[in-house]
């Protein structure tokens, strides 16, 4: 379970931690940096001129308090019952409150990304869903730990830095997670 305590400037990784990350495992990547963009709708625009898939992220628990993080192409329509349903989520499927989601991943509300793994604290998630249509982009673009800036890399080193962090993401289809 997470600490009770938010991550200080001392546990949480910063950017530059990420990138040094990033490179030990050879993983290529490129950062635009861009005005704080707290939802997908704030960056469409800018993000226009970047070619590839951009994501949302969506910290979510159940009514036992499961933790899940879901991360989906930023045009997908993600079906909270149905992905409930096929990972066996006790109750509905909520969203975590940011204390809650700072405490657990070590990032702001708006700068949620599956880079923030890299923090201890994200051991506290039971469970991790990456959407099959941002796994079919390339590149795939996450905020690295900080909304004022994106970065990309390739999906396959998507899942290489994933379970470099202890985690082995589940790929299914988020607008459709029980099948057509």
């Amino acid at each position: 379970m997470a600490s009770e305590n938010p991550p200080t400037a001392d546990e949480a990784s910063s950017r530059a931690d990420l990138f040094a990350r990033l490179d030990a495992l050879d993983i290529a990547h490129r950062t635009v940096d861009h005005p704080a963009f707290f939802t997908v709708e704030d960056g469409r625009a800018f993000k226009a001129s970047m070619p590839g898939g951009h994501s949302k992220n969506l910290f979510l628990k159940d009514k036992k308090g499961v933790l899940t993080l879901a991360v989906a192409h930023a045009d997908t329509r993600v079906d909270l019952v149905g992905l409930g349903k096929a990972i066996g989520a006790k109750g509905r499927l909520s969203f975590g409150k940011p204390e809650l989601m700072t405490r657990t991943l070590g990032v702001i509300p708006g700068a949620v990304t599956p880079f923030a793994l890299i923090n201890r604290s994200a051991a506290a998630l039971s469970r991790l869903v990456v959407d099959a249509a941002l796994m079919a982009a390339d590149p795939v673009w996450f905020h690295p730990l900080e909304n004022t800036a994106s970065t990309a890399i390739s999906p396959d080193d998507l899942i290489r830095f994933l379970e470099s962090c202890g985690f082995a993401p589940e790929i299914m289809d988020l607008k459709a997670p029980l099948g057509p």
